[in-house]
């Protein structure tokens, strides 16, 4: 956990659980060979997760476990708010591309919010495999990690579905939008 970062009361705790666990239950077909019950051991196992957890839930991503990586033994969390998080959104990508602002500033960026709820964004990748969870974004869209040799050239990458496809854009990193925020995924 990062300094700074309270953590959860035994309430909130048991609150956030509580939630997961029936998201977890009401949303089977993306999970369907995973176990709560070990969820919840690996969740209880590091408390710290749980508050990052809170705060994508907090901030309306709606976390739900996608998977269980093997090679690591982590569950992996996703947002899976159907449209991005409100609570995410009207921010340009990161602090170089705020900072690049002259004038009509949002009021923060995608990389460091990301950051402060010690989660990631979600790679392109990611996205792509969140999407056959089902239909995401058909009226947001969500910036995703942007490669490096984009962003140096002042982009950055943000995905959403129309048409029941799967879309990538650019924008500049500079740019934001009122229905545009950003996916983050956890590991535990």
């Amino acid at each position: 956990m990062k300094k700074g970062k309270a953590e959860l009361s035994p309430a909130e705790r048991e609150e956030l659980l509580g939630i997961l666990k029936a998201r977890f239950e009401k949303n089977r077909n993306r999970h369907q060979e995973l176990d709560w019950e070990k969820v919840q051991a690996k969740l209880e196992a590091n408390a710290e997760k749980l508050w990052s957890l809170n705060e994508m839930e907090r901030t309306g991503g709606e976390p739900d476990v996608v998977a269980f990586d093997h090679s690591t033994s982590q569950y992996i969390f996703y947002d899976c708010s159907m449209e991005s998080p409100k609570g995410r959104r009207n921010i340009c990508y990161d602090r170089d591309a705020l900072e690049s602002r002259k004038e009509h500033k949002p009021e923060n960026n995608a990389m460091d919010m990301a950051a402060a709820m010690d989660v990631e964004l979600l790679t392109e990748t990611e996205y792509r495999e969140l999407q056959k969870l089902g239909n995401f974004d058909t009226k947001t869209s969500s910036w995703v990690k942007t490669p490096s040799h984009i962003r140096a050239l002042g982009g950055a990458i943000f995905c959403d579905r129309r048409y029941d496809t799967v879309f990538v854009y650019h924008n500049g990193a500079e740019s934001y939008y009122g229905a545009r925020g950003f996916r983050s995924a956890l590991r535990v």
